[in-house]
């Protein structure tokens, strides 16, 4: 169950989105990542590369059809929770982390990794932040 609390701060209950998911869910989801995505400052340009879709495609920004997109809000939502998690009392760090250079990627942000190698970018995005919460 996802929610955005009154206070602005995105919540993720669960990460994995379910095979049959209402279209109204769909469509909270869709919303809730694109608030995270301007939370985290993306151009359009930038939202559209990070969900595999073609620039300059906004209907396609809130309209998925693959289930890769699919997967990859997952993981998103997935980042968001361990950033959360790992800066509990640093809005700016959750919500600016993935801009910021990173010496465990060569000095790439965490969307330059995810725009460069596609999906398997962000796998290792979200790899590195699951390692990070471990230890």
């Amino acid at each position: 169950m996802m929610h955005v609390p009154l206070d602005g701060r995105i919540e993720i209950d669960a990460v994995n989105i379910p095979k049959h998911t209402s279209g109204a869910d769909l469509s909270s989801l869709a919303k809730l990542v694109m608030t995270l995505f301007d939370r985290w400052d993306l151009s359009s340009e930038d939202k559209a590369l990070l969900l595999g879709l073609a620039v300059g495609n906004q209907v396609a920004l809130v309209h998925w059809t693959t289930r890769e997109q699919y997967e990859r809000v997952g993981h998103f939502l997935g980042i968001h929770k361990s950033l959360r998690l790992l800066f509990p009392h640093n809005r700016d760090a959750v919500y600016g982390w993935m801009k910021m250079r990173n010496g465990a990627f060569g000095g790439m942000t965490p969307v330059d990794i995810i725009k460069e190698y596609g999906f398997a970018g962000l796998l290792m995005v979200r790899a590195y932040l699951d390692h990070a919460l471990r230890q």
